[in-house]
Order: C-alpha cells, then sequence, then structure tokens
C-alpha cells in the first residue's frame, strides 16, 4: 500500500477545504438558501438586462430601422443563448444532484463533460449560422432592415465561443453555490458594454454593428475572469481533468435529460417571437416589430430578478432532490414563488405608473417618435402578466432542478408555442382587435402557461412526499 506522503495530506485537506461556504449554503437551510443564493443573480440579471437597454436606448439613435433590425435579430441571439443556457442548466442541475449527494468526484466528472459538449455545440452553431445569415433575416421578413440584421447577427454568429463559455461558466459557478462570482462575472461585463456602447456605435461611427462588438467584447471579459478562475487560480469547487477524459454515456444523458429541453424550451421562446413578428407584421408593419423588441427588452429588466430566483432555486432544489429531501424541495419552491410574486407585483405598478417615461427615453430619435404612445400602450398592457411569470418559471426550475427537464418543456411550449400565438391570433383576427390584441394574446397566453405549470409541481411534489424518500424523481438523476 503506497504511504500517504505530505503532499497527498495537504490534497486531502484542500479537498477538504472545498466544502466552501457555497456548498455549505445548497446543503443548509432552503429559504436562506435561496435567499443566498438569488440576490447576487438577481442583481447580476437586473444590470445585465439594464445593459440591453442601454445597448437598445443607444441603437435608437440610429432610426426605427435600427430598432427594427434589433428585433429581427433576437430571436436568432436568443437561440444562441438557448443552447448555450440549456447546457448550463443541464450541467448544473447534475453537479448540484451530485453534491447533494456529497459524490464530488462525480460533480468534477459532470463539469468536464459539460465543457466538452459545449465546444462541440458551438463549433457546429458557428459554422451553419454564418453559413446561412443572410438567407435567415430574407426569410423572417426583416424586408428593408436586412442589411442591418446581418451586420449586427454577424459579429454575435462569429463569437459565438464567448458567449457559449461565459454562460456555461456561470452556470457552473452557480451550481456550486458560488453566486457572487457568476454575479461578479456577469456585472463586471455588462458595465463595460455600458460604456462601450457609445463609443462604438457613435464615436467609432460603426452603427448597429458597434453595438454587436461592445456586447461581445462584454461577454469575452466574464469569459476572461471565469477562465482564470477554473483554470490559472484554480480555486472553484470543481476541478477538471481533460487528460484522462473519455465520454460516459450515463453522464452526457443525465446533462442532456435537463439540457435539451432547457434548450428547446429558450429556443420556443426565441420561435414565439419570430411567429409574433409574422403576426404583428400582419396586422401592422416593421413599426409594430419595433415597439414589440423594445417593449419586451423593457418587460426583461422587470422579469430579470425572477431569472436570478429560477437559477438559485435549480441549484438548492438540485442539491435537496440529491439528497432526496423533497420537503426541503417543496419550501424551497414555495418560499421562492412568494420570493418573487413580491418583487413582480411592486415592478408591474411602476412599469404601469412609468410608462409614458420609459417609451420616450427610448423614443428619442426623431425617426422613433411616433411610436413613443405605441410604445406606452405596450407596456401598460404587458406589466400585468409580470406577477404570473413567478408561477410558471419557477416550477419550470424545480423540474430542472429534478432532473425532469421534459416537465419543464411541456408547460413551456404550452405557453409560448401553442398558447401565445393563438390567443394573439384569435385577438388580432378573429376579435378584430388588430396589434392590440397581438398585446394582450401576449399576457394571456403566458399567464394560462405559468398556472399549468405551477399546478403540475404541485401535483410532482405531492406525490414524492406522498411516496417517501425512496422515490426517484427522474429516472437515473442521481447516477454518477
Amino acid at each position: 500500500m503506497k504511504k500517504k506522503t505530505f503532499e497527498d495530506t495537504v490534497s486531502a485537506d484542500n479537498t477538504k477545504n472545498k466544502d466552501t461556504k457555497g456548498i455549505k449554503t445548497l446543503q443548509g437551510d432552503p429559504k436562506k438558501a435561496i435567499v443566498k443564493l438569488a440576490i447576487p443573480m438577481v442583481v447580476a440579471m437586473s444590470v445585465q438586462t439594464i445593459y440591453t437597454l442601454v445597448d437598445t436606448f443607444w441603437v435608437s439613435g440610429l432610426g426605427d430601422n435600427a430598432l427594427a433590425a434589433m428585433g429581427f435579430v433576437f430571436p436568432f441571439f436568443f437561440i444562441q443563448l438557448a443552447l448555450t443556457n440549456g447546457l448550463g442548466v443541464g450541467g448544473g442541475a447534475a453537479i448540484s444532484r451530485r453534491i447533494g449527494a456529497r459524490d464530488k468526484a462525480g460533480a468534477d466528472n459532470v463539469g468536464v463533460h459539460t465543457l466538452v459538449i459545449m465546444l462541440l455545440i458551438m463549433a457546429i452553431f458557428t459554422v451553419l449560422s454564418l453559413a446561412f445569415v443572410d438567407d435567415i433575416f430574407v426569410l423572417s421578413g426583416a424586408g428593408k432592415t436586412t442589411g442591418l440584421a446581418v451586420a449586427y447577427a454577424k459579429v454575435l454568429f462569429g463569437g459565438s465561443f464567448i458567449i457559449f463559455f461565459s454562460n456555461v461558466g456561470n452556470a457552473i459557478f452557480r451550481a456550486e453555490g458560488d453566486s457572487k462570482r457568476a454575479m461578479l462575472a456577469m456585472v463586471m461585463g455588462s458595465a463595460l458594454n455600458i460604456v462601450l456602447d457609445p463609443i462604438f456605435i457613435y464615436r467609432l461611427d460603426m452603427g448597429i454593428a458597434g453595438a454587436a462588438w461592445a456586447t461581445l467584447i462584454s461577454f469575452g471579459l466574464s469569459c476572461v475572469m471565469m477562465l482564470y478562475w477554473f483554470f490559472v487560480k484554480k480555486d472553484s469547487y470543481l476541478s477538471f481533468d481533460f487528460g484522462n477524459f473519455s465520454f460516459d454515456k450515463g453522464i452526457v444523458r443525465d446533462i442532456f435529460r435537463v439540457g435539451v429541453p432547457a434548450s428547446v424550451q429558450q429556443i420556443s421562446m426565441a420561435l414565439t417571437a419570430l411567429i409574433m413578428n409574422l403576426i404583428i407584421v400582419a396586422v401592422s408593419n416593421t413599426d409594430g416589430v419595433a415597439v414589440y423588441s423594445t417593449g419586451w427588452k423593457v418587460a426583461t429588466i422587470a422579469i430579470a430578478p425572477l431569472v436570478g430566483i429560477s437559477m438559485a432555486l435549480v441549484s438548492v432544489s438540485g442539491a435537496a432532490f440529491g439528497a432526496r429531501d423533497f420537503e426541503k424541495a417543496r419550501v424551497a419552491h414555495s418560499y421562492s414563488i412568494k420570493f418573487g410574486l413580491l418583487i413582480e407585483t411592486v415592478l408591474a405598478l411602476a412599469t404601469f405608473v412609468l410608462a409614458p417615461w420609459i417609451a420616450s427615453v427610448f423614443t428619442q430619435a426623431e425617426s422613433a417618435a411616433h411610436i413613443t404612445d405605441d410604445l406606452t400602450f405596450f407596456l401598460r398592457i404587458i406589466c400585468i402578466f409580470y406577477p404570473t411569470v413567478s408561477f410558471g418559471m419557477l416550477s419550470s426550475s424545480l423540474f430542472q432542478g429534478a432532473g425532469k427537464g421534459m416537465n419543464a418543456l411541456a408547460v413551456t411550449i404550452l405557453r409560448t408555442i401553442v398558447m401565445t400565438p393563438i390567443f394573439a391570433g384569435l385577438f388580432a383576427f378573429v376579435f378584430d382587435m388588430g396589434i392590440v390584441g397581438v398585446w394582450w394574446g401576449l399576457v394571456a397566453g403566458n399567464g394560462f402557461g405559468a398556472m399549468v405549470a405551477f399546478v403540475w409541481a404541485k401535483l410532482f411534489l405531492h406525490k414524492l412526499l406522498k411516496t417517501g424518500p425512496t422515490a426517484r424523481p427522474g429516472e437515473g438523476a442521481f447516477h454518477s
């Protein structure tokens, strides 16, 4: 038997010390864990959303065609984010479950698999998106804004590695309970974007492409920070050993069981945006797309706190399911919804009151001033659904933490691909409400889908609690 050396002892002590505050938080009181992990991510998501609004503000100075071009690019950029965020959710949930089961070696292995899969998906996406970028926007109905949309999209598609790694790396930090560093990377990148936007767009006279470069460079800063923490400083809970890597089918299935549905969830949202653009153009014109894309970005800042809470819930519930502590998962789910509902109600009221001022900020350019009233009206309708998002988004996060990605996917598709376009088309065409009907369709479709998700999550938890700690939330969910 090999004699233990001093170096082995130090290594063992370091492994013990890697039970960081984040790990202890995940394994402790679920209410405290939700607050501790959610607050940094709420801050990060809010700042990141503010930068998208600032991005929109500076682009609005280029006119309504530039705003519409961003609206046409948004669904495809969202698909790019969906692939990386889905992988991050799948890998992160699998990591959290192994942390809950106190299996560090298994968590490390999932982390390595997640990064390797990321590189493969990124390479395929980059090649395909750049090869067909012109055709994409011609077919999506961009019309006179096609040139602007292509100029903006080429930069974002070409920098896919930066966007992919910054999001997946962030998800890994969240999975191990280190939401503070995840927040720091996101906030620093977003702050840089806010500074670079006016410089690239106007000072360097790069126009809409300058906005894309500012976004890519800001993601790049986050990317560099996480590469340093993972591979230079090496002080994360997870360790990455690529030397002896070989694909483990069980781990790949575990990641994809949540990751693929999570990506499809987000892609379905992007497809909904495409469908909504087509409906809007049919009942209005590209001005309607400018109102929708700009107003929806304003809405995302109100939903940003929920995204932060949902990220925390995936990690906390994942650790709870990994430990088969279903009561802890139930408490985390209920508490997070109450937390989110309170925040979103306040933000809905604020949006309704401040809608005219918000609209005027994003329509200062002479060529965009004519959509100010329409944007104000849109904001006052869309804010109605803010509180209901809590029920849907956080129930989906619970399913993801449990390894039940298909449940989360099913309710999201019902809300996005099915109910929202149906209600929008019904109100706009059948009830002859025009563009106003489209806005009410957004509210009704999202609200209905959110309540279905909430009821399903409650029934899911009730069944697990009734069955007891030997129940398995997802087939193979805890395999190492």
